[in-house]
């Protein structure tokens, strides 16, 4: 009967090891499931981002205009009949002592 009993106790304190401690355990849930939502924010904001760069690949391949205002902000292009002209923002004189 004794040697039953402590038969019974190993195999429940190593469940319960296996339970606290070892792989699958309760702490390692809970980090795993900490992990995946952090994974599911991530993935989310990259699904925003597709969203917003193919919505920009449909406009560039529907027509000129917005290849056309890419290239002017992007690259400054200016067309033949056009007049570029360069604002340039004096700085202050600074003060001699």
């Amino acid at each position: 009967m004794k040697v039953t009993i402590a038969i019974l106790t190993v195999l429940l304190l190593i469940l319960q090891f296996r339970l606290w401690i070892g792989e699958g355990s309760l702490a390692n849930v809970a980090q795993l499931e900490i992990a995946i939502s952090e994974q599911k924010t991530l993935n989310n904001i990259d699904a925003e981002r597709n969203q917003t760069l193919e919505a920009e690949i449909l406009l560039l391949k529907s027509g000129h205009e917005s290849t056309e205002e890419i290239a002017r902000e992007q690259l400054g292009m200016i067309k033949n009949d056009e007049t570029f002209y360069l604002v340039v923002d004096e700085k202050p004189a600074e003060k001699k002592r």
